[in-house]
């Protein structure tokens, strides 16, 4: 399928629905422009909020609205769900495939947000037993596996198999760990206490594992240090300079300072130590004029945020390397905003040798550890707790699409902080395994029995192994 002519106008292509995808097709909303966006994914997801899925405060829907419906009255905006396979950037086409269909969609611009996704730094086998945090999948996954532990351990016959299942184990300490680790403690401590009768969940047992030597080492040792007392008060174990070096379904291997390894035995571990960029970073770096790519695959961008030889091809968000640049919100925003205004300054006559280059501005960085406490870094300003709190849930409420999400997200937050229940705590085996099936599909018979034994899941059903064609389709 080709939709090569879209119309006489400029045509723009969006490669990603993020922070990046969708604030640059809406700053196109009123230009002389036909924008087409292409995602892998039906939705918008506000990934900072991920963790609240996970731990049961907020529902997907809140933080991950249709794309479709949040661009429904940009009437210059078309979506299409497809993940992109090919860029051609010598005949300005991109190939994006959907199932078994192949959709060709030529461009006179490019902007790619196509954002990062979890690192093991070699070691993908670790997902199969520690999860990341960076799709909805992951999150319903994840609280699947935590809510799923309790449950467990209700029906443990030895303390020993209680302990393993009541361990928690969260490795990196950046925003995201310090927060999922939080929530862990206090779904433990507030919201599941009374609720069994052989366990009580107020002993689970949540580790913070960090490879370097401190917590939240990029916001600085003060706020950093902040951070780790408040939740050393709530309980969490916090282990610096201790490198994961091997995961599985019952437990990790950690490498400390001085060189010797050590076990934890834990069931439910998450992974939040790392990021890579999107593989089709690579891939346009290799297609451009002597474009590179970092350690972490991020494109090295130009100055206009351009790649070398295609001045109409903009690489932004997490996908893009700028020094100075965290891989953050507020840099996809600004990125995807700059290459937006470039396009329409375009249409007015400018050349890409007149373009300013673009300039990052930081409005700071922020980190919830829990009910009532976060640490906010705004400049040279650095403050924690409550004032810090309010902070961080303005900010996140004003970035979240539509006054529906904010509404219910409002309501979420006030039954969760101020009471007790959290009111997302469905999960289903489904959920857990799901990823496990997956993997099942790609492997034989022995390979499959051994992954479900591993992680206790039932065994999978007998079948003829699938064709080359049918394992395509799927």
């Amino acid at each position: 399928m080709s939709t090569e002519s879209v119309g006489k106008r400029h045509h723009v292509v969006v490669i990603g629905s993020g922070f990046g995808g969708l604030f640059g097709t809406r700053h196109l909303r009123k230009a002389d422009v036909d924008v087409t966006l292409i995602s892998k994914t039906s939705t918008h997801l506000f990934q900072p909020l991920l963790y609240q899925v996970a731990t049961g405060i907020l529902s997907t829907g809140e933080i991950a609205p249709a794309t479709r419906l949040v661009l429904r009255k940009q009437k210059n905006a078309q979506v299409l769900l497809g993940d992109v396979i090919d860029v051609d950037l010598t005949n300005k086409k991109v190939t994006s495939r959907l199932l078994n269909r192949e959709t060709v969609t030529g461009y006179d611009s490019l902007i790619v947000a196509t954002g990062a996704q979890q690192s093991y730094f070699g070691n993908d086998h670790f997902a199969t037993y520690a999860p990341g945090m960076k799709t909805i999948d992951d999150a319903l996954e994840l609280r699947a596996r935590i809510l799923g532990s309790f449950e467990q351990a209700e029906l443990a016959t030895t303390q020993e198999e209680r302990d393993r299942l009541m361990t928690f184990i969260v490795v990196g300490a950046g925003p995201t760990g310090v927060e999922l680790a939080g929530q862990i403690a206090e779904l433990a401590d507030r919201t599941l206490d009374g609720t069994f009768r052989t366990i009580d969940p107020r002993d689970a047992r949540v580790i913070l594992l960090e490879g370097a030597g401190a917590v939240l080492g990029p916001m600085g040792p003060k706020l950093g240090a902040k951070a780790a007392k408040r939740l050393e008060k709530m309980g969490v174990e916090i282990q610096l300079n201790a490198m994961v070096t091997d995961v599985d379904a019952h437990g990790v291997i950690v490498k400390d300072a001085d060189g010797t390894t050590r076990r934890i035995e834990a069931v439910c571990k998450v992974w939040s130590a790392g990021v890579q960029a999107s593989p089709l970073g690579k891939m346009i770096a290799e297609r451009s004029d002597g474009t590179e790519v970092d350690r972490a695959g991020r494109v090295i961008v130009e100055p206009d945020l351009t790649v070398k030889g295609h001045p109409s091809v903009f690489v932004v968000g997490d996908l893009m390397s700028v020094p100075g640049v965290p891989g953050q919100a507020q840099g996809a925003i600004q990125g995807s905003t700059y290459a937006a205004k470039a396009i329409k300054a375009g249409l007015k006559g400018q050349t890409p040798e007149e373009r300013a280059p673009f300039k990052y501005f930081n409005k700071g960085s922020m980190a919830t550890i829990s009910r009532f406490d976060a640490v906010c870094q705004i400049g040279k300003l650095e403050f924690s707790g409550f004032l810090a709190w309010l902070a961080w849930l303005a900010l996140h409420l004003y970035y979240l699409v539509g006054y529906r999400s904010r509404i219910v997200t409002v309501i979420g937050w006030f039954v969760s902080f101020l009471g007790r229940n959290r009111g997302q705590m469905a999960a289903t085996e489904q959920w857990i395994f799901a990823r496990l099936a997956i993997e099942e599909v790609n492997a034989d018979q022995a390979e499959a029995n051994e992954l479900a034994a591993d992680v206790g899941a039932p065994p999978p059903a007998t079948a003829e192994p699938l064709t080359a064609q049918q394992r395509k389709i799927g």
